[in-house]
């Protein structure tokens, strides 16, 4: 029988989701888009009978603000997954309707508290709750999981001195004096520029303050700034404990970006709303666009057996890519290949239940899978 797979939350990111899946040969499935916007629906839907050569015209249904209306309570009775595009606030009550109703479930965000919610509920479920599989954390997570794979192999050892993880949603221009422009939620960029960040050091997992480790980085010629920010590392600190001596997660930015942003938050008055504070003043002041690009960077460093520092790395940098007959911006092609790849394994996968992690998936599978080999082109050791 053909999967069912629901979308929750008819956005950017979700209708990536529903054209990348209705343009795939690799997962043959019904979509059902939900989300609480008519228009949204509408639109999402439009957009990927217009963009996939099928013509596949999705399936559509209002979901209600609390509870669950008779529509929703009919497609959950019926779909096999459960694809949570919506903001990471809402997780737990999306993953509570995935435990109720049966159904596999993926998430992406970045948010921590709401994450832990979400592995409560997913205890003792008979479905898999996949945790925080976009694009970070997400993609950067198995691929830092895969650089640690072979640096061991490879060297004969069983630790690292380093695992090394960046990202950054950037535009392809960007202007001073803030040096960035916005491809993707405002406000998740506002929270994990104020939420404390998890790192390692000497073994030790520790919050760090967001925005608090700035440092120059060159990536394919090309010079950045990252900083620490809050969500991305997963739960790769508590799954290297004693085998990474320092891990963590950052963000990268065009040079003067952070910069500009500790000039801003140095404005604010104690006492504060500091998110949504932040969030204003960078909408009032900072573009949004369309044409961006995705840089990733990870690294593995440590000792062989010869005691000689050693160090293996992989990076890409993604630009905007046509699926179908549509214009994916490249945060949208990364983060939504990357869930779509979850959905094509908890399909494929037999026998997964409860929370899954991200050092928990196939490295292999994951990294050149369909889904994702497609947009970031694979990986080979």
């Amino acid at each position: 029988m053909r999967p069912k797979i629901i979308i929750a939350g008819a956005g950017g990111i979700g209708k990536a989701v529903g054209l990348i899946l209705a343009c795939s040969e690799a997962l043959d499935c019904d979509i059902i888009f939900g989300d609480i916007s008519e228009d949204a629906l509408k639109s999402s839907a439009k957009f990927v009978k217009e963009g996939s050569s099928n013509k596949l015209t999705p399936e559509t249904f209002i979901m209600s603000k609390s509870g669950a209306s008779s529509a929703m309570k009919k497609q959950f009775k019926s779909a096999d997954i459960i694809l949570d595009c919506l903001p990471g606030s809402i997780a737990p009550r999306i993953a509570t309707f995935a435990r109720d109703y049966k159904m596999h479930y993926a998430n992406l965000t970045e948010y921590v508290n709401e994450t832990e919610e979400v592995i409560k509920i997913a205890k003792g479920a008979k479905t898999a709750f996949v945790l925080q599989t976009g694009l970070a954390p997400g993609f950067i997570n198995v691929l830092a999981n895969r650089l640690f794979e072979d640096f061991t192999k490879e060297n004969k050892v069983n630790k690292v001195d380093q695992l090394k993880m960046k990202v950054g949603a950037l535009s392809q221009h960007a202007l001073s004096p803030h040096y960035y422009a916005f491809t993707w939620s405002p406000i998740g960029v506002a929270t994990e520029y104020l939420k404390d960040a998890i790192v390692v050091r000497d073994y030790k997992k520790k919050l760090v303050s967001a925005l608090s480790g700035r440092e120059r980085i060159i990536i394919d010629g090309d010079e950045y700034e990252d900083n620490f920010t809050s969500g991305g590392a997963a739960n790769l600190p508590d799954a290297f404990s004693g085998k990474v001596r320092d891990l963590d997660y950052k963000t990268l930015r065009y040079v003067g970006h952070y910069q500009w942003v500790e000039t801003v938050l140095s404005s604010f008055p104690q006492g504060s709303d500091k998110i949504r504070l932040l969030e204003r003043i960078m909408l009032n002041t900072i573009p949004s666009v369309e044409d961006d690009e995705v840089l990733i960077y990870a690294s593995a460093t440590g000792k062989d057996k010869k005691g000689r520092l050693r160090s293996k790395e992989r990076s890409y940098k993604i630009y905007p890519s046509l699926v179908g007959t549509k214009k994916l911006r490249a945060i949208q092609s990364t983060t939504a290949s990357a869930l779509c790849q979850v959905a094509y394994m908890m399909v494929q996968t037999k026998g997964w239940k409860g929370a899954i992690f991200q050092s928990e998936i196939s490295t292999d599978d994951f990294l050149n899978g369909p889904f994702v080999k497609a947009i970031y082109g694979g990986y080979e050791s």
